[in-house]
């Protein structure tokens, strides 16, 4: 049986998911945290996916 080798991008921290949507990190911090990002938090971090957020702007954008 083939395996299918499946890379997940995450990004870790509330600055860098602010780099990639453009907002400041508290603005970002405040998304997260209300859970308006499609994100987890991971002990005491932030975590997503890229492709999860891309889709998500791109959803929401439409």
């Amino acid at each position: 049986m083939a395996t299918e080798d499946k890379h997940i991008d995450l990004i870790w921290e509330v600055s860098e998911i602010a780099k990639i949507i453009g907002r400041s990190e508290r603005q970002t911090f405040h998304l997260l945290s209300t859970g308006q990002l499609p994100a987890k938090k991971v002990g005491s971090r932030w975590v997503t996916e890229r492709s999860k957020l891309l889709r998500f702007f791109m959803e929401t954008a439409a």
